[in-house]
């Protein structure tokens, strides 16, 4: 019962969140420069035209309204139509969507894979070499900014040594995955040095812990005790902090998808942005922002499931 509890105050939240997104981005896309009339008529327009398009456009409404008919298409699903590309907005979403879904559940599950064992080696071995090595170059990937990381691993990997394609999207799910994985592994980099750096604590934190020198004088087997009572209780704020770090993962697949060229709604955000395109980008915020909520939501759930305590 006190997961659904949990659950049900989580729902609330989101909502507000939704809400409080919804205000903030329309807010400022009306205060972005330019008119997305005049980017539509070029410069040839007249002042009879551009107040037209306006009309068409529904920009001639009150802020009020435009505000209140937003709210109403987000909930019904109807996010409007592109003003530039002149398709439904739903209809770009649904064609990003998996692929920006795929990204970062990749750079996720990538990041776990690497900060994971090599958190285990360094909490099991502190103060060794191979414990100095792992923290070094945690710091050094997590000094580099996700651009940056994206840019080296372009022209070693992909076009230095062909590995992997430079950028673009396969035709499947398998050649999707192969296409996605040198972005998946920008976004993994840096998340994977956070997580290492707060598991390792945890990890010896736990490991100098009563129970688990009792575990250890009652003769269980090492691999139990490191599964079931040290890796089980320094999970709990690893979780957190990979849940904390969903927004910025999103963020980051924003500019990976632009260097790579990825047809993702990250890469649709930022031309949306520069064409004026109010409907496209109030429409794929709003995607993200529902998105990231429902992983904070998991992310809870999984954290009183772990430890039933959270939820008190």
């Amino acid at each position: 019962m006190y997961v659904l509890a949990i659950l049900g105050r989580r729902l609330g939240q989101i909502v507000a969140t939704v809400v409080l997104v919804a205000l903030l981005i329309f807010g400022l896309m009306r205060l972005l420069p330019g008119d997305p009339a005049l980017m539509l008529l070029g410069d040839r327009a007249t002042d009879a035209s551009i107040a037209q398009m306006h009309h068409d456009l529904g920009l001639d409404r009150s802020v009020a309204v435009q505000f209140w008919e937003f709210l109403v298409h987000t909930v019904t699903l109807q996010l409007g139509d592109s003003i530039t590309m002149r398709v439904p907005v739903i209809s770009l979403v649904r064609d990003g969507l998996p692929i920006t879904l795929l990204l970062t559940g990749m750079a996720a599950f990538l990041a776990l894979l690497i900060a994971v064992p090599l958190a285990f080696v360094s909490a099991l071995r502190p103060g060794s070499w191979m414990d100095a090595a792992i923290r070094t170059v945690a710091q050094i990937s997590l000094s580099m900014p996700v651009f940056y990381i994206g840019l080296v691993l372009l022209i070693v990997l992909a076009a230095g040594l062909h590995w992997f394609p430079v950028g673009g999207i396969g035709n499947g799910f398998f050649q999707d995955l192969y296409y996605l994985f040198l972005p998946a592994l920008t976004l993994a980099l840096s998340l994977s040095a956070v997580l290492l750096r707060n598991l390792r604590q945890s990890l010896l934190e736990v490991l100098n812990a009563e129970y688990v020198n009792f575990a250890t004088a009652k003769g269980l087997p090492r691999r139990m005790i490191l599964t079931r009572h040290v890796l089980r209780n320094a999970w709990v704020s690893t979780v957190t902090l990979l849940g904390l770090n969903i927004g910025s993962l999103v963020g980051g697949a924003v500019i990976t998808e632009t260097v790579f060229a990825i047809p993702g709604l990250g890469r649709l955000t930022i031309d949306s942005i520069f064409a004026r395109d109010y409907p496209v980008v109030q429409g794929l915020t709003m995607v993200l922002a529902i998105m990231v909520s429902v992983v904070f939501l998991l992310v809870d759930t999984v954290q009183v499931l772990l430890d039933p305590r959270m939820s008190k």
